[in-house]
């Protein structure tokens, strides 16, 4: 700006003034008493976050540290489950479970199928070892075993290749996104 434009500008602003406004509401600041603080302590325990986890580790069915696991829901086709067999997926995504308890195991388990469904994951490892030597045979494989039929999102699963862990390890095959099924279904319909 110039001194003429400064000049014109305080001229016009000259008889500006600030506006005093006066409080519309007192505010009081009164302390809790200790009953209250109790009452409020007692309600955000009661109100913690529900496991919304319902994997249930309560009875898990054993198996040996040398089975293989297999399960494959209905509707999946012959083709895919023996490709999934043959390690012939490439594998996006893996979990260890390896040095964890059952249930930080159950935890870990849920969250990765949960994790794997929103980044669109179809074919995932979990390696769960086989547990021989322990108090416990194969607790964590036999844990996994009876997990994973319980998980909608699970179609199918089965021991993994000798490269990728053979009996320690797990192939899992999860189902499409409800977002990947519409593109699949588009690009199918284009055919016609």
């Amino acid at each position: 700006m110039s001194d003429n434009e400064q000049d014109i500008f305080r001229q016009e602003m000259s008889d500006v003034r600030r506006i005093k406004a006066e409080k519309k509401v007192t505010l009081q600041k009164d302390k809790p008493g200790e009953q209250q603080l109790a009452e409020r302590r007692a309600a955000a325990l009661a109100t913690t976050v529900k496991d919304t986890n319902f994997l249930s580790g309560e009875h898990i069915d054993p198996v040996k540290p040398l089975d293989i696991l297999d399960f494959k829901r209905d509707g999946v086709q012959h083709g895919v489950y023996k490709n999934l067999r043959l390690g012939k997926y490439s594998i996006d995504a893996r979990l260890d479970l390896h040095r964890m308890t059952v249930e930080q195991a159950r935890t870990a388990l849920y969250q990765f199928v949960q994790d794997c469904m929103n980044h669109d994951i179809r074919c995932a490892l979990i390696t769960h070892g086989k547990g021989e030597g322990r108090e416990h045979p194969a607790l964590l494989k036999s844990c996994v075993a009876n997990w994973l039929p319980q998980l909608d999102d699970v179609l199918a699963f089965h021991s993994a290749q000798k490269h990728h862990g053979a009996s320690g390890a797990t192939y899992i095959l999860l189902k499409k996104s409800e977002q990947k099924r519409q593109e699949n279904w588009e690009k199918h319909s284009r055919r016609k």
